[in-house]
């Protein structure tokens, strides 16, 4: 059955995605959709800070920050997120030009950044289990693996997303919806940098001062 759009033309009923010819992606409820919710994840994640803030010395008898933190290895996965959100920044530059193959080639750069950030992290990880620094011996490395890792499986979601995006700017191009969807995913990635930032400064460089 053919529809009518609110001009009353006809709208083909194959089509899934009604755009109005006045809506240029500004005040969408998908952006204030995906604000709201970014709102109440940085509600979980100011928990988690809560948390650990709590038990950032409870050592139980076993190692302190200063103890099991490389920081050196730390500064360079710091360094390796920022990075991926500036990559990110050259890929929404593209888009606003049009540039279908530059936003890709930037999504696949900043996407190989964040599986580096993620390997790093897996590999501090794998670092601490072997030196028996494992969450369950004390409160603080509850509430480290917890935080940390929570932050790690955000940026796993991220790079899934953009692996996505790169499918989906392959088959349709920037259209409207796909446009959307990038900026979501920038806010979502930006938004990851900023509590990384967090983490290093409240988890590593205080703990190292501790």
């Amino acid at each position: 059955m053919t529809t009518m759009a609110q001009d009353n033309s006809p709208v083909d009923p194959s089509t899934f995605y009604v755009v109005e010819q006045d809506d240029h992606g500004h005040g969408s409820p998908t952006l204030l959709g995906f604000w709201i919710y970014l709102m109440s994840d940085a509600l979980i994640f100011a928990a988690l800070f809560a948390t650990f803030g709590v038990l950032s010395s409870s050592y139980a008898g076993g190692p302190a920050p200063h103890e099991i933190f490389n920081l050196r290895l730390v500064a360079l996965n710091t360094a390796i997120l920022l990075f991926s959100s500036i990559t990110y920044g050259f890929a929404m530059l593209a888009m606003e030009r049009g540039g279908l193959r530059a936003v890709q080639g930037w999504l696949l750069v900043t996407g190989l950044l964040g599986l580096s950030f993620v390997g790093v992290e897996l590999y501090e990880f794998a670092e601490l289990i072997a030196e028996g620094a494992t969450p369950q011996r004390s409160g603080f490395l509850s509430a480290f693996f917890t935080l940390v890792g929570t932050h790690g499986l955000h940026v796993t979601v991220g790079i899934i997303w953009i692996g996505v995006m790169l499918v989906q700017l392959n088959q349709r191009g920037l259209h409207l919806e796909n446009k959307r969807r990038l900026q979501c995913l920038s806010m979502f990635w930006h938004f990851l940098d900023v509590i990384w930032i967090g983490v290093f400064s409240f988890v590593y460089l205080l703990g190292m001062v501790r």
